[in-house]
């Protein structure tokens, strides 16, 4: 189904205030109604402003209501190796289409698209993901809040690769770390949900054509620290959901009770 007509059909992510994500669960008046939109990709070619703002003219049309928009990431396009001056122009543009046509609360997490990584620049003050920050408002790339009994963890999954050159999906100790104490410290009764560019687990890594004898996962696509977080998950039984975007593609796979979404890009048709 069409990234589009998926919006259409649903609207919104429903989130109860039971813990189980079972029938009796879905029957429940919910406590939340979210959004979550990921890989935008802004930019000011093929009428891209025009069609997000009818994307967000659509979700805050929705009855009931969108209680807020989670931002999944790779939210213009695109920063990595482009000069200051466009990826002002970028921000820009993004500001603009947000001012005049979004009125919901939006939560963001960062994407691999959102980080300047123009080796030239690497002395810059707002080198990396600095630049991406201050145009949000955010000082940390990861964060947590909640909202009506939900407890919304927000990763940076975004980090150079061992060589320097590129980027991979993890965590890295210091944000591991911090994770491990922020779901020690919520209490057992509250539920968790995850927000992440790059997906924590995914399926859809496995279409693939023409196999031979084996799959090709690139450290990029997926977080390579997954069974490190998923064990960390398996500790805490609250923890439901897991949101994502990145690939393009969308997919849903249950694991160990946690539900792992990876969404379509609105970018994308």
């Amino acid at each position: 189904m069409q990234r589009r007509s998926w919006i259409k059909n649903t609207g919104g992510l429903l989130l109860g205030s039971a813990l189980p994500f079972t029938m009796e669960a879905a029957s429940a008046k919910p406590v939340l109604r979210v959004a979550h939109l990921t890989d935008i990709h802004l930019k000011d070619k093929f009428d891209a402003p025009a069609r997000f703002r009818r994307c967000l003219q659509h979700v805050q049309s929705r009855q009931p209501k969108i209680d807020f928009i989670l931002n999944g990431g790779d939210i213009v396009f695109d920063m990595n190796k482009e000069s200051v001056d466009t990826n002002k122009e970028l921000w820009k543009l993004w500001h603009t289409v947000t001012k005049a046509d979004c009125s919901l609360p939006m939560h963001y997490a960062l994407g691999n698209h959102d980080i300047w990584w123009n080796e030239d620049d690497k002395g810059q003050a707002l080198y990396g993901k600095k630049f991406a920050l201050d145009q949000l408002g955010m000082t940390t790339p990861y964060y947590s809040f909640s909202k009506n009994g939900w407890q919304f963890m927000v990763l940076d999954s975004t980090h150079l690769d061992i060589d320097g050159t590129w980027y991979i999906g993890k965590l890295g100790e210091e944000q591991m770390s911090w994770l491990q104490q922020q779901l020690a410290a919520i209490p057992a009764t509250t539920p968790v949900c995850v927000l992440s560019h790059i997906p924590i687990l995914t399926a859809t890594l496995m279409v693939e054509d023409n196999i031979v004898n084996k799959w090709t996962m690139l450290g990029g696509d997926m977080h390579t620290d997954t069974a490190k977080i998923i064990d960390l998950f398996y500790q805490h039984k609250n923890v439901k959901l897991c949101l994502s975007g990145h690939i393009h593609l969308r997919d849903k796979v249950v694991y160990n009770d946690v539900t792992f979404i990876c969404n379509g890009a609105v970018s994308g048709a």
